[in-house]
C-alpha cells in the first residue's frame, strides 16, 4: 500500500529527469518536514552544494510555519545574491506549489532570485 510520501517521491523522480542545475544556473532544491524546512543551491554538473540554509539556523520557534518559510526565502535569497547567483532552476521536490513552498518561492523572488 502506497502512502502520500511514496507518491511525492515518484513525482520527484519524474521532475528530476528534466530539472538539473549548472554553475551559472544552479538548482534550488526544497525539502520540508513537519517541523522544519531546508533549501539548497546545487550545481549538478560538479555535484556540489553552493548554498544551504534551514529554518533551524534562523531561530524562529515562535513564528508560524508560513512566516518561517517566507523568512527562510528572504535569508536564502540574500545568501545567494552574496555569492553572485541571481538565476536558479526551482526544484519543488514533488511538493505542490502552495503553502510553505509558495511562501518560500515568493519571498525568494522578492529577495532577488529569478526562476
Amino acid at each position: 500500500m502506497k502512502n502520500k510520501n511514496d507518491h511525492r517521491l515518484k513525482r520527484k523522480v519524474s521532475i528530476r529527469k528534466n530539472v538539473s542545475g549548472t554553475a551559472l544556473k544552479p538548482r534550488l532544491s526544497i525539502f520540508r518536514s513537519n517541523a522544519h524546512m531546508f533549501a539548497q543551491l546545487i550545481d549538478d554538473e560538479a555535484s556540489k552544494t553552493l548554498v544551504g540554509l534551514s529554518d533551524i539556523k534562523l531561530n524562529t520557534k515562535e513564528a508560524k510555519k508560513l512566516e518561517t518559510a517566507s523568512l527562510l526565502g528572504k535569508e536564502f535569497a540574500k545568501l545567494a545574491v552574496d555569492k553572485k547567483i541571481s538565476e536558479v532552476v526551482f526544484d519543488r521536490s514533488g511538493y505542490k506549489f502552495h503553502g510553505r513552498i509558495k511562501a518560500f518561492a515568493d519571498s525568494a523572488r522578492e529577495g532577488g532570485l529569478k526562476f
